[in-house]
């Protein structure tokens, strides 16, 4: 069963470390891989985005199956089934991502682009199955570790904090490197092209490099609780509030049983809109920065860097700002912050490096909506934690498939289709930044109404049948007493942000 309110500090950032080696791959992913493959290996826009599309669709369909089968299988020998998946998915990614970020083999500026699609696809998909491995069973963790719902905030803010360490370790890197790029040759100019292929490769090596040690230390320092609930002794916990007409839970959701849960749908629905705010403003903010603004290459790694400090600053009043205002009304001050840049972008057709400021809003907006999304999920899960991987896998599974289909119509609609963007660029990707937070924020607010109306939940399905009296839980940590009795203070939207069993 899951720990107490806390996890000791060496667990729970040995925890947080484990999924730093795909936070670094994904932010290459989505900040330079389109403009890696139009702006400097030559690729049309909509060849870009096939290979884009291509990822995310096999994460889409990786993501479910292996939230299925990790919930399913047993794992290797006593190391745990999640951090078994969690290896795996490791060792995918350290052997195929070094070729996504290096140019066709036996390939020139020449070779005709679909001999490059062809080459690139294999790659993407090896690492897109280690990708979601990785991640699956890093969040199934989660509500196995703890079981307190500020705890599971807590944790899920460090996690975010990493998250955040990543993206800046990316975005220094590669600043770092285009400068010494500039002091090597100061005949290169501003522009991207195919010159800057090694500091592509040579940043992808890296962050493998740095990724590659957190892992090991996420690996000798987290523990998996081997036992399943309905396994372990009688004896050992008793019920909190004994009820003579019922008894503990110990039935477990299947992936059926959850896609009968209203509330399934709702958290889906929330999580995915948080994601195509989150991953589209990231994969399209290089494009705005270079073809929109006309800034130097520089700023690709300045402008992400200042967003992914902010939101490195707002991760640790995170759980506070939780418990004062709720959860909801966190996001919804996140959601504000995203509306704040979009109107910023929209009316400011020459920013400049006023960008800056309006990076700060979209980094603190999307850290905040990140890590409510994740922890309303992990609360979705509940004491269900056997069947999370599923959960996370089907969360995941909207938004990979969401984001692919977001960016292939971006890249149709696009008004030019050589390397060298027209004047019509200028317009285009600010009106890009403009919708991918702007009018995917509206969605996300709509689905933070639903869930406002109708708090978190398992409705349809209980073990526990017609029972008059308060819900029966077993803890392990009198410091969820309050919560399991509904003593905590209401949130703001009037009901506890506790998981309920009706």
């Amino acid at each position: 069963m899951a720990e107490g309110q806390n996890l000791p500090l060496p667990r729970l950032l040995s925890y947080a470390v484990g999924h730093f080696l795909n936070d670094l791959c994904a932010s290459m992913w989505f900040t330079y891989l389109l403009i890696y493959y139009h702006s400097v290996l030559g690729f049309q826009n909509v060849y870009a985005g096939v290979l884009l599309l291509a990822g995310q669709i096999a994460d889409g369909i990786c993501t479910p199956l292996i939230g299925y089968e990790s919930d399913q299988t047993s794992g290797c020998g006593t190391y745990g089934k999640r951090k078994t998946w969690h290896l795996v998915g490791t060792v995918s990614v350290l052997i195929s991502f070094p070729f996504i970020f290096s140019p066709c083999l036996g390939c020139d500026e020449y070779t005709p682009q679909w001999v490059g699609i062809t080459y690139f696809i294999p790659f993407i998909v090896i690492f897109q199955f280690g990708w979601a491995a990785t991640q699956i069973s890093h969040l199934s963790l989660i509500p196995e570790l703890v079981s307190c719902q500020h705890a599971k905030v807590e944790l899920t803010a460090y996690r975010y904090a990493f998250t955040v360490v990543a993206n800046v370790t990316v975005y220094a890197v590669a600043w770092l490197l285009f400068h010494f790029q500039q002091g090597a040759d100061p005949s290169i100019n501003d522009n991207l092209g195919r010159f800057d292929i090694p500091v592509f490769r040579n940043l992808a090596l890296i962050v493998l490099g740095i990724g590659a040690v957190f892992s090991l230390l996420f690996h000798l320092g987290t523990r998996e609780k081997g036992q399943r609930p309905e396994e372990s002794d009688a004896g050992e916990r008793q019920p909190l509030i004994v009820h003579p007409d019922s008894a503990p839970p110990t039935q477990l959701l299947r992936w059926k049983h959850w896609l009968k849960e209203p509330a399934f749908y709702q958290v889906a629905l929330l999580y995915m809109s948080t994601r195509l705010i989150v991953n589209l403003s990231q994969t399209y903010i290089s494009m705005y920065l270079t073809n929109s603004l006309m800034l130097p290459k520089k700023f690709i790694a300045t402008i992400p860097l200042v967003m992914y400090m902010s939101g490195f600053i707002s991760s640790l009043a995170m759980k506070p700002f939780s418990k004062l205002i709720g959860r909801s009304m966190t996001y919804f001050l996140g959601l504000l912050l995203i509306l704040g840049f979009s109107y910023w972008v929209l009316l400011d057709k020459e920013m400049g490096e006023r960008v800056y400021g309006a990076a700060v809003l979209l980094g603190t907006g999307s850290a905040t909506i990140l890590v409510m999304s994740l922890s309303m999920t992990a609360d979705l899960i509940g004491e269900h934690s056997q069947s999370g991987a599923f959960v996370y896998g089907a969360m995941s599974f909207t938004d990979k498939v969401a984001n692919g289909v977001g960016v292939m119509i971006i890249q149709l609609l696009h008004p030019c289709h050589t390397q060298v963007c027209c004047p019509a660029c200028v317009w285009y990707y600010r009106n890009v930044m403009v919708i991918v937070t702007g009018g995917v924020a509206f969605a996300a607010a709509l689905a933070l109404c639903t869930i406002l109306i109708w708090p978190i939940g398992i409705r349809q399905y209980s073990p526990q049948k017609q029972i008059n009296g308060p819900v029966i839980r077993q803890v392990e940590d009198p410091s969820c007493v309050g919560d399991l009795l509904g003593t905590e203070e209401p949130d703001s939207e009037g009901s506890s942000d506790q998981e309920s069993i009706k």
